[in-house]
């Protein structure tokens, strides 16, 4: 099966801006442009705002937990970021999909970038690919692009401070 890793790196995106939301749209733009997105559209101050909108929307999708709500959430944003796809060979990059109009603001490059990546990465690697982290005190969103599946961490690190946690616990009783 081949997955399209225009899900996967928008998603990986998203997730980054939803753990440490950006302060400012220069902050913005420097990290869209460092996760591989090319910075070809109008950039306006409104976009900063937007951006935030969409990173709390997204995470409604991340935390709910059953298949449908996930699904019609990720629907909204899709509608909210409906026009049609089309071919493109901007930036020498090659030619490739976009799912959004010629000319339109960063922020709604945003919203259609993350609303068709999240839909491509949970219809092709599963409903159950994104979540927040398991581990004690920690809150950051992770994206489960591992081979079987079953990430519940964001970190190894998180993940080994659990089980410590949890063999403590088990040791005292």
């Amino acid at each position: 099966m081949h997955l399209n890793p225009y899900g996967q790196d928008a998603v990986r995106l998203i997730a980054d801006l939803a753990n440490d939301r950006p302060r400012s749209l220069p902050e913005l733009v420097r990290r869209c442009a460092a996760a591989g997105l090319v910075i070809d559209m109008p950039v306006g101050d409104r976009d900063l705002a937007v951006a935030l909108e969409l990173v709390d929307a997204w995470c409604e999708v991340a935390d709910a937990t059953e298949p449908a709500r996930r699904a019609a959430l990720v629907n909204r944003l899709l509608a909210a970021a409906s026009a049609y796809p089309r071919l493109t060979d901007h930036g020498g990059t090659g030619w490739h999909l976009h799912y959004r109009d010629e000319g339109v603001s960063l922020g709604s490059v945003l919203r259609a970038l993350v609303s068709v990546g999240t839909a491509l990465h949970l219809a092709g690697r599963g409903m159950d690919r994104l979540g927040r982290c398991a581990g004690n005190d920690c809150e950051i969103v992770y994206v489960d692009t591992s081979r079987g599946g079953k990430q519940r961490y964001c970190s190894p690190r998180c993940a080994n401070r659990d089980a410590v946690r949890r063999h403590r616990a088990t040791a005292r009783r």
